[in-house]
């Protein structure tokens, strides 16, 4: 006789059934399929982009029951995040995985105003799973949900709604356009800083490699991406001080483009690219003729 466990969760009921099926009281159904930690944590994505809490518990939960005992060995074994090729970073599955999905369980309670549950998963990163990595297959780079948890914790203390999405410099630039036209500047703050810690380096390695801007056509251009984003993030955090009457602040973000990020270009929606610098350039022109 198949067995059936019921579980309160979320905003229902869930049936655990046989064969890695989960049947919400929606009827919605949840599939674990081979129950790699890898498969879970991206069916977790998917379900946090819905937005969908049943179904990031329900994966979130199993990969960390199946997987946080292996990933406590992990970390206990480590000193340090590890570093080196991607595949040494890889080895380290159940731990990443592990932290993954403790963050993404964290930010789906954190978007169902389910605070205190929120700071439990977050906290929890940082206190067990600390050297934990995320890979973003966009970026092809790794980032620390431990870092995500902490910024989370502290955007929950200030009040703040922030959405990192996948973490990727190209969501982070729009979700600062979008605050920008609020005149929004904590968020501004909040998404540059971001932006900033993930990939400043990457941004800074790819200035170092040109001497002139890469031409076109687009994809030349689009393969210096980190440099082309964090560019783009400074003008907007230029923008943001500007409109809140903040002008030295402005004036700072506004030379740093020009100082440490001069070849990056912005892609505008309307299929060209413009010199991130002559923005920048002319907005302190504007600064410095304003009493």
């Amino acid at each position: 006789m198949k067995k059936i466990l019921i579980l309160s969760i979320g905003l229902g009921i869930l049936l655990f059934g046989a064969g890695g099926v989960v049947v919400a009281a929606d009827k919605q159904v949840y599939i674990f399929g081979d129950y790699k930690s890898s498969t879970l944590t991206t069916k977790a994505w998917q379900a946090l982009a819905q937005p969908d809490l049943d179904g990031v518990v329900a994966y979130t939960n199993k990969c960390i029951t199946l997987y946080a005992k292996e990933a406590a060995k992990m970390q206990a074994g480590l000193s340090a995040y590890p570093s080196g090729d991607d595949q040494k970073v890889f080895s380290y599955w159940a731990l990443n995985d592990v932290a993954t999905s403790l963050y993404i369980q964290g930010e789906a309670y954190r978007k169902a105003k389910r605070i205190d549950e929120a700071k439990v998963a977050f906290q929890r990163i940082i206190n067990e799973f600390s050297y934990g990595q995320t890979y973003d297959n966009g970026s092809k780079t790794f980032w620390k949900p431990a870092d995500g948890a902490k910024d989370s914790l502290a955007m929950i203390e200030k009040g703040l709604d922030l959405n990192y999405g996948n973490m990727t410099s190209q969501f982070l630039v729009q979700r600062m356009w979008e605050s920008l036209s609020k005149n929004n500047l904590d968020e501004v703050v909040a998404y540059e800083s971001k932006l900033e810690s993930l990939y400043i380096k990457e941004a800074r390695d790819m200035q170092a490699k040109l001497k002139e801007f890469p031409q076109l056509p687009a994809e030349k251009i689009h393969v210096f991406w980190a440099l082309n984003d964090v560019g783009t993030g400074l003008f907007i955090l230029g923008e943001a001080y500007r409109l809140a009457d903040k002008k030295e602040d402005a004036a700072k973000a506004y030379q740093r483009v020009i100082d440490e990020f001069g070849y990056a270009q912005c892609w505008d929606p309307n299929g060209w690219f413009w010199k991130v610098v002559d923005g920048a350039g002319e907005k302190l022109v504007e600064l410095k003729s304003v009493p």
